[in-house]
């Protein structure tokens, strides 16, 4: 039981009555005024706070399944009085996660149920322990809380961007059943989708001259037909993830491999949607995980359970044996994405020696994670004077030179045939899925 501000005031008021019990009468008397006051006022807390305890709310946190990483991922509280009742309540979530505004002091009124909600937005991925439920809630004469603990301590998981997996698909799906059917251009693709008329400006290579004659066989009226195309399906897409030492820093406060780990979800799922067998592999010194090529939604549920708990290490990854079993694992040509990050020249010669490897036999595709910050750094300007501005155009010309010598690490893998995307880690999913399916789109595997 805890005393309400109410209480507080009342008992402040006590102490004006010893003085004016003083001048009526004696000091005496006024003091005794005082303590039969405060005793009455804390007699009633404490009624008030026992009264409380029989219309105690009713609350319970709704199931919580599968969290996203970086993610506003919404916590909801149900809560049924039975009585009017003020509460303040308090979920004792992980003290790792970072949380929108707490649940403000709520007050329902008879026989109702309301709901409470607030987000949660974990920074790692892993299995994190959620606490209790703290309520306090106030008497029915306002003078004291009544503060009692809910048991509802569970395991939760944090995992990958699921949120944005969802979102996705939705866009996928909605491409595949408008937009990309009217993106349809002739000598796009290999694959038959379907006849049309034919219309001014269209490419007479692809007039079907046998489906015209037998529509002009049956309708001498009839217009000629001219084939769609459409890119080819069910090719292989494989992506390589590494999880060496230069993957473990942050971004935004997010490690580089779990912005690539959401980017190579978000690409797998672009693949399966397109009809494309899938595979990845997770690599340091070696390749630590190898999940073979599927086809269909249940290789995404795979990809997803068994990548989840990799976590990246400090250690300098090992490209040529990534590629090494690569090779032997995938015969046939596909399309390989390895996704990895760039400091400079010099390290980067592994990576164009491994990669070299591919070409012509598989497409080579490598993506990097660039850190958003760097590009600040390099493009502010020195406004700045004294020992500060010294110290910021020191910063920049680092920042700068970083940037640089990227550029010249992609322009050698250009020139060895390889396919470039350096993207700011945090937009890296978006840009890579746009990418590859502009790749499709073009039917350049």
């Amino acid at each position: 039981m805890i005393p309400s501000a109410r209480v507080y005031l009342l008992l402040i008021l006590g102490l004006a009555i010893a003085p004016i019990g003083a001048t009526i009468s004696t000091i005496t008397i006024g003091i005794t005024s005082t303590l039969i006051f405060d005793g009455i006022v804390l007699g009633l807390m404490i009624i008030d706070g026992m009264r409380s305890r029989s219309h105690r709310v009713q609350i319970a946190r709704n199931p919580i399944t599968r969290l996203s990483i970086a993610r506003e991922n919404p916590i909801t509280l149900s809560v049924t009085s039975t009585s009017p009742a003020t509460i303040i309540v308090r979920d004792y979530y992980p003290a790792d996660f970072y949380v929108s505004a707490p649940i403000p002091q709520t007050s329902l009124t008879v026989n109702t149920t309301q709901e409470l909600t607030y987000t949660v937005c974990p920074l790692q991925r892993g299995e994190f322990a959620w606490g209790d439920i703290q309520v306090r809630q106030l008497g029915a004469w306002g003078l004291a809380w009544n503060d009692w603990k809910i048991p509802a301590s569970t395991k939760v998981a944090v995992y990958p961007d699921l949120i944005g997996l969802k979102q996705l698909s939705i866009r996928l799906t909605l491409q595949n059943t408008g937009t990309m059917r009217q993106a349809r251009r002739m000598g796009v693709g290999t694959e038959f989708a379907e006849l049309r008329e034919y219309r001014t400006g269209d490419d007479p290579r692809f007039i079907d001259w046998k489906a015209s004659a037998r529509r002009f066989g049956a309708t001498p009226s009839a217009s000629l037909q001219v084939r769609v195309l459409e890119p080819e399906q069910e090719q292989t897409l494989i992506i390589l993830l590494d999880r060496g030492r230069l993957m473990t820093a942050r971004v935004q406060g997010i490690k580089r491999f779990d912005w690539g780990l959401n980017a190579t979800l978000s690409l797998a799922l672009a693949g399966l949607n397109r009809g494309d067998k899938v595979g990845v592999g997770v690599f340091d010194r070696e390749v630590s995980t190898w999940i073979a090529p599927e086809r269909g939604q249940q290789q995404l549920s795979k990809l997803i359970e068994r990548l989840t708990p990799i976590q990246p290490v400090l250690l300098e990854p090992d490209y040529v044996g990534a590629v090494t079993k690569l090779v032997n694992q995938q015969t046939r040509r596909a399309l390989v994405v390895l996704m990895t990050d760039l400091v400079d020249i010099t390290a980067s010669a592994e990576l164009l020696a491994a990669l070299g490897r591919l070409t012509p036999r598989y497409l080579p595709f490598c993506v990097t994670l660039r850190d958003p910050q760097v590009d600040k750094l390099a493009h502010s300007p020195v406004d700045v004077e004294g020992k500060e501005a010294i110290a910021r155009a020191y910063t920049r010309a680092v920042a700068l030179d970083l940037l640089a010598q990227r550029q010249v690490a992609f322009a050698q893998l250009k020139q060895k045939g390889v396919l470039v995307l350096d993207a700011p880690a945090n937009q890296i999913s978006t840009q890579l899925v746009d990418r590859y399916l502009q790749l499709k789109a073009r039917n350049q595997l």
